[in-house]
């Protein structure tokens, strides 16, 4: 489990299980999901773990590991531990101290190991025994390894910085500080630059980086909510509406007087969604991709691969809206250029760690954005399944006083134009909601104070409108609102519980 559900059900699962049981039954988990080569690959990306640095690289007493940073454990652990540790970012594993009695766990430990496996034992005869199944023995007076029962990462960090010394944790450092600490540890001790500004991406656009491309993204999406928000407000129609339609915005208020004010509430709902979307990529192209976070492009990548095919819901419903059609084809090449593989240089900077209590408090926070993520998502595929089938739920028929027969009868092309809106923001809901979640799940660091205005920007481009404009088409029935009423509320708590956290003072040089 993450961080972020790791401590704050820590205490529930404690007193549910015990202390003990509920410690080895997590560490249970994870050996089973990471004893699987597919397990392993969902753990290390799920949790937003990556490439250590080659800086990182050493050996330990002459075996190469790719980090020079592990866990030392007692024999009883070795198992689990050899499954559950690599996935979380450790490069090798100590089984100490080890007598005779002990052997046979450790070679069953070693036999589907992924990672090196030391051993520390005083026995002759026991090294000689496992000397086939391990990959080396360590001592207690080697002065290149380090082991650590304080969870500090800073200290862990400071220690790697030393060339060939090999940190190793105990198990208590895990269970204090979480399951993540090795991926902490590892982005604190990486050599970082300084992140480019502005003035350096130049005139020419085939020299633009990837995240000047993703800006752009961010940017035009913010300008087409605003536009649609414009239209929504001013004329509602346009031309093309018109002729589709063969009706007027009087014909449609003719028809059914809560018509037109339905139209807005979907388009303005709309609108605000493409505005968070907007801020969601402009966060992740100034904030993640720019200084180097890997994850940050992956965020942008999935949350777009989700977005824009939904272009293709006029399939289903067999309206195509010129303006929409044509801003997909206009930023499309720039996502495109935005997503293109390049080196991700490390250029952030770590705020020094804060006080654990604040820490803590942030995780319940990203607990929750998380989970607003994930409830975003539901909503949108089923808004998306709605508007693509029925259209219509109970509550809009209720607010129209009509029935989708009685609006086919007047126009067979309005439900599908209606169907159109709603399916479309159905989409834009669920890519909104990858960028939510993922962001909240990877973006999580002390001092990364973009990844707080750049969520509680989307949640007020989002969530706002929405209030808004039910309340003043009267359009407030509780059930229908509830999600909205949700989502306000997890999200306002989150971010305030992890504000403290996100937007401490970082350190920065003059030109960062």
């Amino acid at each position: 489990m993450p961080d972020w559900t790791y401590h704050p059900m820590r205490q529930a699962a404690a007193s549910v299980l015990g202390r003990r049981r509920s410690q080895r039954t997590a560490l249970g988990l994870l050996a089973r999901i990471g004893s699987r080569p597919a397990g392993a690959r969902l753990i290390a990306r799920g949790f937003g773990h990556r490439h250590p640095p080659q800086q990182l690289a050493g050996d330990i007493v002459g075996v190469p590991v790719t980090v020079r940073l592990g866990i030392s454990v007692p024999p009883s652990l070795a198992r689990e531990a050899v499954h559950a540790m690599p996935p979380l970012g450790a490069g090798v594993v100590e089984v100490a101290p080890v007598s005779a009695a002990d052997a046979e766990t450790v070679r069953k430990a070693a036999a589907d190991r992924t990672i090196p496996l030391v051993v520390r034992t005083c026995d002759p005869e026991v090294e000689a025994a496992l000397k086939p199944h391990v990959d080396g023995f360590t001592s207690d007076d080697d002065p290149h390894l380090v082991h650590v029962s304080d969870p500090s990462v800073t200290a862990a960090a400071a220690a790697l910085e030393e060339p060939g010394t090999v940190v190793l944790a105990r198990p208590g450092v895990l269970v204090e500080s979480g399951p993540g600490w090795f991926a902490r540890v590892t982005e604190a001790a990486t050599p970082t630059a300084p992140a480019p500004h502005l003035r350096d991406v130049g005139l020419d656009p085939r020299r633009w980086p990837a995240w000047w491309w993703a800006l752009l993204v961010g940017l035009g999406m913010t300008g087409a909510g605003l536009g649609a928000a414009a239209i929504t407000l001013g004329p509602v129609l346009l031309w093309y509406d018109r002729d589709y339609l063969g009706m007027t915005l009087h014909d449609l208020h003719a028809a059914n007087h809560h018509l037109v004010h339905f139209l807005q509430h979907d388009r303005i709902t709309m609108a605000g969604t493409m505005v968070a979307i907007g801020a969601l990529y402009t966060g992740l192209a100034v904030g993640g991709i720019r200084r180097g976070w890997p994850w940050a492009r992956e965020v942008y990548l999935l949350s777009g691969a989700i977005g824009f095919p939904t272009l293709f819901y006029f399939l289903a419903t067999g309206f195509v809206e010129p303006l929409h059609t044509a801003t997909a084809l206009v930023l499309f090449p720039m996502f495109v250029a935005g997503i293109r593989p390049t080196p991700h240089t490390p250029r952030w900077r770590l705020a020094p760690e804060g006080p654990e209590p604040e820490r803590r408090r942030a995780l319940t926070g990203q607990l929750l954005l998380i989970v607003t993520g994930a409830g975003l998502f539901v909503g949108g595929a089923v808004i998306s399944v709605v508007g693509l089938t029925g259209v219509f739920v109970p509550t809009d028929l209720t607010f129209l006083g009509t029935s989708a027969q009685t609006l086919e009868a007047v126009n067979p092309r309005l439900v599908p134009f209606i169907a159109h809106d709603r399916a479309g923001f159905g989409g834009a809901l669920m890519s909104a909601a990858v960028a939510i979640l993922l962001l909240s799940a990877w973006g999580w660091r002390r001092g990364e104070a973009w990844v707080f205005w750049t969520l509680a920007a989307a949640a007020t481009a989002g969530f706002l409108p929405a209030v808004v404009v039910h309340g003043l088409i009267h359009y407030t029935n509780f059930i229908h609102l509830a999600p909205v009423y949700i989502g306000i509320a997890l999200t306002s708590t989150g971010l305030l519980l992890a504000r403290p956290y996100l937007c401490a003072k970082t350190p920065a040089p003059p030109n960062d």
